[in-house]
């Protein structure tokens, strides 16, 4: 089975766990956008830590949930978003002002909308959370 989207898939899979209460759930495979993206969630407080295990194959994520998600998903298609952009975007996909993070790859790295807008940067929308 080839898969295309595994940020898709990882964040699904964090959404169905939090859904019916897990403490923690699998991510596989892994890859450096899906470490970077847990990394911001748990800086955001929406995830606990995570640590990787290597299978041999893809390698596995042992995410622990701390049961703060109300929705994550990725953004589809992945628009990009001037540094003045966001506005728009943050109606879209958050439910309201100054709640939850939508996810931006930049030339500088990946970040939340807050960053971007502060530091002045645009950039692809991969993800929301809240």
């Amino acid at each position: 089975m080839a898969m295309n989207d595994t940020l898709a898939n990882a964040l699904c899979v964090i959404m169905n766990a939090e859904r019916i209460g897990r403490k923690e759930c699998t991510i596989k495979p892994v890859s450096k956008v899906i470490k970077v993206v847990l990394d911001i969630m748990n800086k955001e407080s929406f995830v606990g830590k995570y640590e990787e295990i290597d299978d041999g194959k893809g390698g596995i994520l042992k995410l622990n949930l701390l049961g703060s998600i109300n929705k994550c998903g990725v953004v589809k298609p992945r628009f990009s978003v001037k540094k003045d952009g966001y506005e728009k975007f943050e109606k879209r996909y958050l439910p309201s002002k100054d709640f939850g993070v939508i996810i931006v790859s930049t030339p500088k790295g990946i970040m939340t909308h807050i960053e971007a807008k502060e530091k002045g940067l645009g950039g692809r929308l991969l993800a929301y959370v809240y």
